[in-house]
């Protein structure tokens, strides 16, 4: 049964996000914001100018007191020490934004948005460093733990890329749809009317291994090797498309959540812990047993692989985003929806 956070919001909530500190941030439609403490209550309430919905909002991971939201074309920081008007206001969008990521130094914070565009800002210097850009919406990016300078992006154009920061240009993009037309799959028909169009993002803490959930209803894990990345794993996780990816901060303990109204939990670490361990070598050893002429067999499908949720929660709504924390020394996972509301679910110990 889930635990509600309610009294926090009006309208509908549209992200999540936790400090270090357990601190955690909903942002809402309408321009709403609420900081609530560890038992649920809400802690600070703010009304975002203009009104425009609050799409994301991000804790830096040095100043546990900082965060970053996006509103409408606009990234406000604030300090939730004093939640009042906020500290600073950066326009460099020109269309709204989806989703904001803030690398692990907390020195660069990139920006993605409806026409593309992924704004990386140059927190120090306080100016735009890199434009990088998709050919469709552009709605997830995320730094990569370990590495400041590198980040992974997806969107609706059914691109996955891989940049860095010296660079304009992507080191490495795969087309989700072109990967399953490549597969000869019975289901290839399918891609016409439920195309894999790419919803969000989430690097695991080792850096190299990534997940893209996507509309098509698959979760796709990537694992990246020097300039390049490549597919190392993909299941069917939803009914419908996976609007968020997760994973937990130990091992590789996935969280998704999807249009179904379905949260899962799922453990992938046999399919992908082993081999961090010698990436090299296993790089080699998993090219030559899954792929022929740079196509992938069924090997790296959960027919084969035998991927099944560890943990289904029949949640009931749609997911709009998913957030874990560490309350009264269990781990939660914190959902919200198309209500007003953020609820609360228990997890098991790892």
């Amino acid at each position: 049964m889930a635990v509600k956070w309610t009294g926090g919001h009006l309208s509908s909530i549209l992200c999540l996000n936790v400090n270090t500190e357990g601190l955690v941030a909903s942002g809402a439609e309408r321009g709403e914001l609420t900081l609530w403490d560890g038992g649920g209550a809400p802690a600070g309430q703010l009304q975002l100018p203009k009104a425009d919905d609050v799409t994301s909002v991000v804790f830096s991971p040095c100043h546990p007191s900082r965060l970053y939201t996006s509103h409408g074309e606009t990234i406000s920081v604030l300090d939730v020490r004093s939640l009042k008007e906020p500290v600073e206001c950066f326009h460099v969008n020109e269309e709204e934004i989806n989703c904001l990521s803030v690398n692990e130094t907390d020195s660069f914070l990139a920006a993605a948005d409806d026409s593309g565009a992924i704004k990386v800002m140059d927190l120090e210097n306080k100016k735009v460093s890199r434009s990088l850009r998709h050919s469709n919406i552009c709605s997830s990016v995320a730094f990569r733990p370990q590495r400041p300078q590198s980040l992974v992006s997806c969107g609706l154009d059914m691109q996955v890329m891989l940049w860095n920061l010296q660079k304009a240009r992507p080191l490495w993009t795969t087309n989700l749809q072109e990967c399953e037309t490549e597969k000869d799959s019975p289901q290839s028909a399918s891609q016409f009317f439920n195309p894999p169009l790419a919803h969000s993002l989430s690097v695991a803490s080792c850096g190299n291994i990534f997940s893209c959930g996507a509309q098509d209803g698959k979760v796709r894990i990537f694992r990246v090797s020097g300039v390049k990345f490549e597919r190392e794993l993909e299941f069917q996780g939803h009914s419908l498309g996976v609007s968020q990816v997760l994973f937990m901060p130990e091992a590789y303990w996935l969280l998704t959540g999807g249009n179904d109204g379905k949260v899962l939990l799922w453990d992938v670490s046999s399919d992908v812990g082993k081999q961090q361990k010698s990436p090299a070598k296993s790089l080699q050893k998993r090219k030559a047993s899954t792929r022929r002429d740079g196509k992938l067999n069924k090997e790296a499908s959960n027919e084969h692989a035998g991927v099944s949720p560890k943990l289904t929660i029949e949640h009931g709504e749609k997911v709009n985003w998913i957030s874990c924390a560490e309350i009264k020394g269990s781990k939660r996972v914190l959902v919200a929806d198309q209500s007003n509301s953020v609820s609360v679910y228990l997890l098991p110990d790892p």
